[in-house]
């Protein structure tokens, strides 16, 4: 199997992600791995390798992603200019930059010059400074994939939590919680942990959005209307789903071992026990694409930045889930390619053995 081109996008310049980069491409057995290529600045990287300072880092640059050589880190220039860094600060430049970077990336992703993308993290207000129209890394990709069912899904080790809404206030949760939503989020972790986890029955758990799981209803309606419905559809169709589970009890007793994915309603109620267990190791997969995109459970980090002290952790575990579910994903698509031909070769195999 060849050596997947995973894209880098820098991520706010202000930020730790060139930092993060920079620490995780320094070793040799990553580059053994992949081959990177970084989008966003060579000035920019030389900037921040005066503090990161891991020992043996170079790169070169190239025009293009088709250029990019194997056991070398390669970087792709995305604008001509010079770029004021200031470190630790909001800056509707960095922004700018981060847009530019993100969306090279994105184009080379979609046409196949890369294999898979990892992004570092940008910063809400700053690319929104710099005319971006959407609110973070998923729902942009959910535009540029028009037609697909984008998952954030947070991953670390056998724990998998994707949330139905992603990054909303928390009053627009509540209506956005329909059957079909909930449904079509169910299946789109079932397919997910089928084919990028290699899990061949996963057990999908479903938290319910309200205090007790609605106690039956006392406590609001979205349960009895719209989760519990979900569920019990996508059983038809030989997803195993449990629930809908109340949050608190289902993390607290440890029942969250026991399944192979959980799908949370809502951002906080994901996120905020997925990083109390495993922040700093965790990543964001962005399932449900047609393409690989990962990135680093953390921010930009803005009052690390510069100190040469930021944990690549987060990021290189981002890097080698991005590569492990691209060579999975090419072995699905492998061993799926023509099962009538699997069967027949199988069948033909078993009366030669007759005939033996």
């Amino acid at each position: 199997m060849k050596q997947p081109r995973i894209g880098i996008t820098i991520g706010d310049v202000n930020g730790i992600g060139p930092e993060v980069i920079i620490k995780t491409l320094a070793h040799e057995a990553v580059s053994r791995m992949i081959t990177p290529v970084i989008y966003g600045s060579a000035k920019v990287l030389s900037y921040h390798k005066n503090f990161a300072a891991p020992a043996g880092f170079s790169f070169q640059t190239i025009e293009q992603a088709t250029q990019a050589q194997a056991g070398k880190v390669n970087v792709i220039n995305c604008w001509p200019e010079m770029v004021d860094i200031h470190l630790g600060e909001v800056s509707e430049t960095a922004g700018r930059c981060a847009l530019q970077a993100l969306e090279q990336a994105v184009n080379d992703l979609k046409e196949g010059r890369i294999d898979a993308l990892v992004t570092a993290p940008i910063h809400k207000k700053a690319v929104a400074a710099a005319g971006f129209g959407d609110i973070g890394h998923t729902e942009y990709l959910a535009r540029r994939f028009e037609g697909a069912t984008p998952l954030m899904l947070l991953v670390a080790d056998d724990l998998r939590i994707g949330v139905v809404t992603g990054h909303l206030p928390l009053g627009e949760v509540a209506p956005l919680i329909t059957k079909q939503r909930v449904l079509q989020y169910i299946r789109a972790m079932d397919q997910s942990l089928r084919v990028d986890f290699g899990i061949e029955r996963p057990v999908i758990a479903v938290l319910g959005l309200n205090p007790h799981a609605g106690d039956e209803g006392l406590i609001g309606n979205e349960e009895e209307k719209a989760i519990r419905p979900a569920i019990l559809e996508s059983k038809k169709s030989g997803i195993m789903a449990t629930g809908p589970h109340p949050a608190d009890g289902f993390f607290g007793s440890g029942a969250w071992q026991k399944a192979d994915g959980i799908l949370a309603m809502y951002h906080d109620q994901g996120l905020v026990p997925f990083k109390a267990q495993c922040f700093g190791r965790g990543v964001n997969f962005t399932a449900g694409l047609p393409v690989v995109r990962t990135s680093p459970d953390h921010g930009v980090a803005f009052d690390l930045a510069g100190k040469g002290v930021a944990d690549p952790g987060s990021f290189r575990q981002a890097l080698f889930l991005a590569t492990d579910i691209w060579r999975r994903r090419r072995q699905y698509a492998e061993d799926h390619a023509n099962p009538l031909q699997t069967r027949d070769t199988f069948r033909k195999g078993e009366d030669e053995r007759v005939e033996d």
